[in-house]
């Protein structure tokens, strides 16, 4: 009986781990996508120019 408990849970925790993959995949996009709003405003204000 315990080895069914530690072999499901090990499967919960596997299949958990694989999903949080693919959300952090997710949100590195979105944050990238933000980054580069910001660099296209900074670039039309004027921001980004070195003096």
């Amino acid at each position: 009986m315990k080895r069914l408990i530690v072999l499901m849970l090990l499967t919960m925790f596997s299949v958990g781990m694989l999903s949080a993959c693919n959300t952090i995949k997710g949100a590195g996009k979105d944050v990238q996508k933000v980054g580069e709003k910001i660099e296209q405003g900074a670039d039309k204000t004027g921001g980004t120019d070195s003096k």
